[in-house]
């Protein structure tokens, strides 16, 4: 019943991808099926991103209702934006471009995911916690800092900035594509082998030690994983704050197991399942007047205010 579950999962998928691609498309394949697939590539590639990070920073943290958002790294996105349009205004689109931009954004966040694990896993201390206490004491302060420089902008510069503070797939160019498809091709490959670890690893960090685990060295890898994921998914789409904790949740109610053979491909089907619908209600039934950032914040925040309605009952 799993197994079928999980099919159909992926052909419901595949069906919303198809009506994505086709419905009002005049069947253009020079201009509108081509910019399609363009934003289809994007769709996929973030909710990879988001689902294989939700699922496995909430594995090694052992809370389901965390996402990799605490860590600060959208909130150094968007400071990093701030910054370049205080100091250069708009221009700074023009000078830099949309590939400049990308990869000074992934270099950025994966610098300042080296820079905190540095801090906190020298001299073999790996204390979780810490990490995450860390994690939303700078989130804020860099968030602080953000409204700071916003102040200081104009009022047309802020509406730049506004754009780089909502998921969006029309921002992806075809070289961000490229490297974002190479750069997460890697990781889900170099975390495809350590999924039995990522299973031991959710048992807790005494149990996982007990059994053979080397709890630190597993413990870096897979946050630098998920940085690298975050990175990517931030850089090409924009914020997804909730949208971990609604993939992760609803991949775990769905398999009706926690493995992550299992788990993990179910929730990449989730999050761009999620995302299709989403933009397929901008396009359709909002005619524009929204975005898919609105969208999936405000239906993803819902659910998580029902879900922590729903362990307050249930404890």
């Amino acid at each position: 019943m799993r197994a079928v579950s999980r099919y159909a999962i992926w052909a419901a998928v595949v069906a919303l991808a198809m009506v994505f691609l086709f419905v009002n498309s005049g069947l253009d394949f020079d201009y509108v099926i081509p910019k399609r697939l363009a934003r289809l590539a994007a769709m996929v590639i973030g909710g990879v991103c988001v689902a294989w990070s939700a699922i496995a920073f909430q594995t090694i943290t052992g809370n389901r209702i965390l996402t990799p958002a605490i860590m600060g790294y959208e909130a150094v996105y968007l400071l990093l934006q701030a910054l370049l349009i205080l100091a250069m205004g708009t221009q700074s689109l023009v000078l830099l471009g949309a590939n400049g931009n990308f990869a000074l954004s992934v270099l950025l966040m994966l610098g300042y995911s080296w820079a905190i694990h540095r801090l906190l896993f020298r001299d073999g201390r790996n204390n979780v916690h810490v990490l995450l206490l860390l994690g939303l004491v700078l989130t804020m302060v860099i968030s602080t800092v953000t409204q700071f420089v916003q102040l200081r902008i104009s009022p047309g510069e802020f509406s730049v900035l506004q754009g780089f503070s909502q998921a969006s797939f029309n921002k992806a160019e075809p070289a961000q594509l490229l490297v974002a498809t190479v750069l997460v091709a890697a990781v889900c490959l170099a975390g495809r082998r350590t999924l039995p670890t990522l299973d031991v690893l959710s048992l807790g960090r005494d149990q996982a030690m007990s059994l053979g685990v080397d709890h630190q060295r597993a413990l870096r890898l897979h946050l630098a994983l998920i940085a690298a994921l975050v990175a990517v998914s931030t850089s090409l789409l924009g914020p997804t704050a909730f949208m971990g904790i609604f993939v992760a949740n609803t991949a775990y109610a769905l398999a009706g197991t926690f493995r992550h053979r299992v788990t993990l491909p179910m929730g990449c089907a989730i999050a761009i399942g999620t995302f299709i619908l989403a933009q397929l209600a901008v396009e359709h039934v909002f005619n524009h007047r929204t975005t898919v950032g609105i969208l999936v914040n405000l239906v993803c925040g819902v659910w998580f205010l029902a879900l922590m309605a729903r362990a307050r009952r249930d404890a």
